[in-house]
């Protein structure tokens, strides 16, 4: 039986609050990613994973002309509504990732962005052919992710694991996520037949540094996350 991933309730509600203002994903993965995005101007974006719809709104305020949410937890894809309105170029979809995007059709999307999804999903090869398959040809793909040597730092054991960790997670609550090394991390992008453009290890933005200066710092002396940019052929 596959593991729970989504967010439900109130873990959800949780998760949607921390992910505002948390030094680590408002002000280290969403900028990098932000960055590896580039000029969005006019484009059709996936967001898968979109979660309590923080992408979502940034992208179509970059000026992207539509944006697809797509996410396992109401409870997530509730904030998400609220946060978005009744703007008419966002879309949200109720869906797990493990199973295939049907309901998306071919070529629709020239970005597709799974900010912090990819160690969560274990059908990873299914998805990133689902992916391409809904990706134009030259379309662009970013994907961030736990970093490796964080996940060798604080669970231990061995760098080469490929175990489901569990990590506490808000008040009573923990999260589960296959560790992986960059290798397999990188492998598995280039054999689903992408191509690398660019790699990331993002550090926290200055704003971090007068909200959470710990872990500013922390980020800043020890990878916390790994982000790419890649282009579908």
């Amino acid at each position: 039986m596959e593991a729970e991933t989504a967010y439900h309730g109130e873990m959800g509600e949780q998760f949607a609050a921390r992910a505002t203002t948390s030094a680590y994903n408002a002000y280290t993965d969403r900028p990098a990613m932000l960055r590896l995005a580039g000029d969005l101007g006019g484009l059709r974006v996936l967001d898968l994973g979109c979660g309590a719809g923080h992408y979502a709104a940034e992208l179509l305020e970059r000026g992207a002309a539509r944006v697809v949410g797509v996410d396992g937890s109401e409870s997530l894809l509730r904030a998400a509504r609220a946060r978005l309105g009744d703007r008419a170029a966002a879309a949200l979809h109720h869906h797990d990732l493990e199973e295939p995007l049907t309901f998306l059709a071919d070529g629709s999307f020239d970005l597709v962005v799974m900010a912090l999804v990819y160690h969560h999903v274990d059908a990873r090869a299914q998805l990133l052919a689902e992916i391409r398959r809904v990706l134009r040809p030259g379309g662009t793909l970013l994907v961030s992710t736990t970093h490796p040597t964080a996940d060798w730092t604080y669970f231990g054991g061995s760098y080469f694991a490929d175990d489901r960790v569990t990590l506490p997670f808000g008040t009573g609550y923990a999260i589960t996520y296959r560790r992986m090394t960059l290798e397999t991390f990188l492998g598995e992008l280039l054999a689903a037949g992408y191509v690398l453009e660019e790699l990331a290890e993002p550090r926290a933005t200055e704003e971090a540094r007068r909200l959470d200066p710990g872990r500013y710092e922390k980020t800043h002396r020890a990878p916390t996350f790994v982000a790419v940019r890649l282009r579908r052929p």
